[in-house]
């Protein structure tokens, strides 16, 4: 469920559909596969370690409770230093507004 290779973020990156929001830029792209799969690049202007590793938390759990019911796509999740001083509510309302065509019509509220 996750990208781990660097050609697999580059082909996301380079092909994808983007959305740029104030906390995360997600850009998106159809895979073939029979599910979905994440990957996550929080850089060093979020924050120390300690900060970015919190946001990568948040971005995990706002996956996890409702992202992954997107069907078959690639998903890069690149983190805005903005996302340091936000809330697990408000990066969680971000990714899914970000994903919301790819979600099932009961899904999008």
């Amino acid at each position: 469920m996750r990208l781990r290779k660097s050609r697999e973020f580059e082909r996301v990156q380079r092909g994808g559909v983007r959305f740029h929001g104030r906390l995360l830029v997600v850009v998106r792209l159809a895979n073939g596969l029979p599910g979905p799969r994440f990957g996550l690049a929080v850089s060093r202007k979020v924050g120390n370690a300690v900060v970015r590793n919190q946001v990568k938390r948040w971005i995990r759990e706002a996956i996890r409770l409702g992202a992954t019911s997107i069907g078959s796509h690639d998903v890069v999740v690149i983190a805005r230093s903005a996302a340091a001083d936000s809330s697990l509510d408000e990066v969680a309302r971000e990714l899914r507004s970000a994903l919301r065509p790819l979600l099932p019509a009961g899904a999008a509220s």
